[in-house]
């Protein structure tokens, strides 16, 4: 059922979710993507209830790689798009071993989906309200592409939500109509989705009245700071925070009145010199906001870091067990200095069979990989290849794997039989019925971080 809601779009209803409505992003695709999938869906069972609803050409429950586990998710891939249509609206939401599964079209485009148009975000959901119930509540509003509550590791939900709707004019219909309004006698807030860059961005720019002043001398008081910041406005509240025994933190927040001022006092404040102590003084944060700050800044030291190794850093593979980081170091000196070295190890101090070699410049590192990659140590040809950054070889991947589609028979042609005969795959390997095997893929520069 939908939520209780107390307004009721006007107009004609939405077009059916087999395709975009008018005016809307118009996209045609026979492929699905399954997400809550209990974890012992298997292909089998997949297959057996999506092939209800029309010609299923494959079916696939993703899976670790290592321990063969469900991830919780899969895809279906349908001979037409009707079919997937079909699917789309009569099995969302249907209990599969138990767990109503949660289905969206499948955009192998990543662009579609983080692009952010039409996407939504809604708080202060009563805790009642699942995915059903918030699709069905907003689906009147036009033709939704993904939706979900957000859920604890328990499955209980979080209080909020999003729902990606075709086109930006349905959002934002939803928009007027449903924020402030209550919801399972909730007021709820509904508002566009802001991504995390955006999100950032928007607390950075944010006024502020209270003002964080910190490497204070232990005998700075109130009164001390009143008459410091007093000179740029008036002043609301001022403390010096102090332990159990009154004795001072060192640290303090002074409130304004008007945002001007404690703008001012930050500009000119900050770092100036008081009894021998350098100042800091800044915006007042919230802890999550202190979290972002500090992550952002540590996420731009690794990046500077790697761009100074950038070409210079060797990823080596094909490692023999009896390889350790000496003798790893004294295989590739002979290229130049060395500044790292390090074979990789699992968490019982057994090699991987790969290790990172760093040299002090890029040309001592192409020099090692043109003569050792191939070579023979210890009966084992090494692999060396340019280490990358996670971020560049993710970025790879997606395009070569965008360039991939399946291909899928006529309708006519397509086998009404179970996935897999005895002579089909093995375990883990999927298939599009009619497609020619897949070009080998070259060996790949491996991602360090």
């Amino acid at each position: 059922m939908a939520a209780q809601v107390q307004v009721q779009p006007q107009g004609p209803g939405p077009a059916p979710n087999g395709a975009a409505g008018a005016g809307g992003n118009q996209f045609v695709t026979t492929s699905l993507y399954v997400g809550d999938l209990e974890l012992n869906v298997n292909d089998s069972q997949l297959y057996d209830l999506f092939s209800q609803m029309g010609a299923v050409v494959s079916v696939r429950v993703c899976r670790d790689l290592s321990t063969r586990r469900s991830l919780g998710y899969g895809y279906v891939n349908y001979s037409n798009p009707q079919d997937a249509a079909r699917a789309l609206d009569v099995l969302n939401f249907t209990p599969l071993n138990g767990k109503p599964i949660r289905i969206m079209y499948s955009h192998r485009d990543p662009s579609i989906r983080k692009s952010g148009t039409g996407n939504i975000f809604i708080k202060n959901l009563d805790k009642g309200i699942d995915h059903k119930a918030l699709h069905d509540t907003f689906s009147a509003f036009g033709n939704i592409l993904s939706c979900k509550v957000a859920t604890d590791a328990s499955g209980m939900s979080k209080g909020h939500g999003f729902v990606q709707f075709d086109s930006e004019e349905a959002a934002q219909k939803a928009i007027d109509k449903l924020n402030g309004m209550l919801l399972n006698d909730k007021q709820v807030f509904v508002g566009p989705f802001l991504r995390k860059q955006e999100r950032e961005s928007t607390i950075n720019k944010e006024k502020f009245n209270n003002v964080f002043v910190k490497n204070l001398s232990e005998g700075m008081t109130e009164e001390d700071l009143t008459r410091i910041f007093g000179e740029f406005g008036p002043i609301t509240s001022v403390v010096v925070m102090r332990d159990g025994d009154g004795k001072s933190k060192c640290f303090g927040f002074v409130n304004f009145e008007n945002m001007d001022d404690a703008a001012m006092s930050v500009e000119a404040l900050n770092g100036q010199k008081f009894d021998d102590k350098e100042w800091y003084v800044g915006k007042a944060q919230k802890k999550s906001e202190r979290e972002i700050e500090l992550k952002n800044r540590f996420e731009q030291n690794m990046k500077e870091a790697v761009d100074k190794f950038q070409g210079a850093n060797l990823y080596i593979k094909n490692l023999d067990d009896s390889i350790g980081d000496d003798k790893l170091k004294e295989l590739f000196a002979q290229f130049g200095t060395i500044t790292s070295c390090k074979v990789m190890r699992d968490p019982n101090g057994l090699s991987r069979g790969s290790g990172f070699v760093a040299f002090s410049s890029p040309e001592e590192a192409s020099r090692a990989l043109a003569e050792m990659n191939g070579k023979m140590v210890v009966s084992k040809p090494l692999y060396v290849a340019l280490a990358q950054r996670k971020e560049d070889r993710r970025a790879r991947l997606q395009a070569q794997f965008s360039q991939m589609r399946p291909v899928a028979m006529p309708p006519s042609v397509v086998p009404r039989l179970p996935m897999y005969p005895p002579s089909g795959p093995g375990l883990g390997q999927q298939m599009f019925y009619g497609q020619a095997p897949p070009a080998i893929i070259p060996p790949q520069v491996i991602l360090f971080s």
